[in-house]
């Protein structure tokens, strides 16, 4: 244990880069992965039911395009909220409720 100590006493820059590389994961997990689970069930099915009524067969394509704009300007939170749209389409498609 003492020499795990006296390790970063000589490299104090290790566990501060850690740190910070933990900090960084912590909230893209919480911005891509928790934060949209609090978006409301019905506020997901609005927005599939749109996209179905207006682009029919290519809404899954639609949310797709969405959500690759969302990760091209960085924004996790809207990538998260387009995924969980995506998914719900794909719900759909599977149990036949859309064509």
């Amino acid at each position: 244990m003492q020499v795990i100590l006296d390790f970063f006493r000589s490299h104090p820059a290790i566990p501060v880069f850690t740190v910070l590389i933990g900090g960084v994961a912590i909230w893209h997990v919480w911005d891509f992965r928790l934060r949209p689970l609090f978006i409301p069930k019905a506020e997901i099915n609005a927005v599939v039911d749109e996209l179905i009524a207006k682009y029919g067969p290519r809404a899954e394509e639609m949310a797709y395009a969405e959500e690759d704009r969302a990760w091209r300007y960085s924004d996790t939170y809207e990538q998260g909220r387009w995924r969980r749209v995506r998914r719900e389409l794909w719900r759909r498609y599977r149990a036949r409720e859309w064509e």
